[in-house]
């Protein structure tokens, strides 16, 4: 039983290793007149949006910026794992 509790510290203090890791990366994604940056915890860091853009298509580029961010941070989320053996326990 003391072996799992250590087992999960271990993990947990490896989550957070990675979490601190992905807060000093940023993704930076810019689209007809949006520029959106997110950092590697997911969080949106700034939203620029450019005078004159249209509601309608304004909503779309949104959404495909954030979409675009989303799985860039995934991939950098993804390469950090790997740097650090990966996450024993999740297998």
């Amino acid at each position: 039983m003391f072996n799992k509790l250590k087992q999960f510290r271990d993990l947990r203090s490896q989550a957070k290793t990675l979490q601190s890791a992905l807060a000093n990366e940023s993704v930076t994604i810019e689209k007809g007149g949006v520029k959106l940056v997110m950092n590697g915890n997911m969080e949106v860091i700034s939203l620029t949006i450019n005078d004159g853009l249209e509601k309608n298509s304004l909503e779309g580029i949104i959404t495909d910026c954030i979409n675009d961010a989303i799985k860039k941070t995934q991939r950098i989320m993804a390469q950090k794992m790997q740097e650090m053996g990966g996450l024993p326990g999740l297998n």
